[in-house]
């Protein structure tokens, strides 16, 4: 007699997340559309046991299992369909499909493309070998030829993300002369990227620099607390926050081969927030390769 194997609950919340997760982003999507335009929103599939195949002319779709329990969601498309999505991403887990289901693809103008947990485009599979949307890859062209354009949008980002800055130094850390520097230095930083006109890229990342460095000066001295310390003791280093910069770098102060626990779970969250912001790029229908 079969039994369900004893699952890890935390690990289940884990998956159960993440799934989540690629689900809000195609939920997230524009839904309105005109009555005979072409559904642009595209198919995440992801897990084990993905399965793409043609049944009676139509493409059935079988999603995965991320985690215990779930339900696998399926999905039927007919030829012709203004319902069958223009892209469909397979995100890394596991499965099967035909050969039958590539030509029918092919023949409905729908692009596979199988992209891997870091955000790299491993394969994609269309009639025209593109994945992305026309459109949006061409406003990408567009932004990258026109120097003042191309300026201006990556002022915008960094200035975003200096407003986040705030929020974070707000909520998180109690009143200090260092956090007030910080969200005085973040707020000349946001007037500056907002109303200045930029002739060098430099220029940005000088002003994104200046406030990233006040910043984290706010975070100096922050204390740690270790659980079981007494039995497996730390560095005294590990104490308290002491920096962004890494010991084990050279001469010249970088972020990378974190020495200090909170760079190294720093470094870690950022390339997970990388790959996210990669792979809704690849949902989206940009080109990652020309970002």
């Amino acid at each position: 007699m079969l039994h369900k194997p004893e699952l890890d609950n935390s690990e289940n919340t884990n998956w159960a997340e993440r799934s989540d997760f690629w689900q809000a982003i195609t939920a997230a999507l524009p839904q309105k559309r005109k009555r005979r335009e072409r559904n642009s929103k595209p198919l995440i599939l992801c897990g084990h046991g993905v399965s793409l195949r043609i049944e009676n002319g139509t493409l059935a779709i079988r999603d995965g299992f991320t985690h215990y329990p779930q339900s696998q969601p399926k999905y039927r498309y007919f030829r012709g369909d203004l319902e069958t999505p223009s892209r469909i991403l397979l995100l890394d887990g596991s499965g099967t499909l035909s050969f039958d289901v590539l030509s029918w693809l092919a023949e409905q103008g729908v692009a596979l493309a199988r992209v891997k947990w870091t955000g790299e485009v491993a394969t994609v599979a269309s009639g025209s070998g593109f994945a992305a949307d026309r459109e949006k890859v061409q406003w990408q062209h567009d932004t990258r030829a026109d120097e003042t354009i191309r300026l201006a949008f990556a002022a915008d980002v960094i200035r975003q993300k200096i407003i986040a800055s705030i929020d974070t130094l707000e909520g998180q850390f109690e009143p200090s002369r260092a956090r007030k520097i910080a969200i005085d230095k973040a707020r000349i930083g946001i007037e500056r990227l907002s109303l200045d006109t930029f002739n060098d890229i430099n220029a940005v990342f000088a002003i994104e620099g200046e406030c990233a460095s006040a910043y984290f000066t706010a975070w100096n001295g922050m204390p740690l607390n270790w659980a079981g310390a007494q039995r497996r003791p730390v560095p005294v280093i590990w104490l308290t926050y002491a920096g962004r910069s890494s010991l084990a770098a050279s001469v010249k102060a970088e972020n990378r081969s974190a020495s200090h626990p909170v760079n190294a779970l720093l470094n870690y969250a950022y390339a997970v927030k990388l790959a996210q912001m990669q792979i809704q790029a690849i949902a989206d229908g940009y080109d990652t390769k020309t970002l």
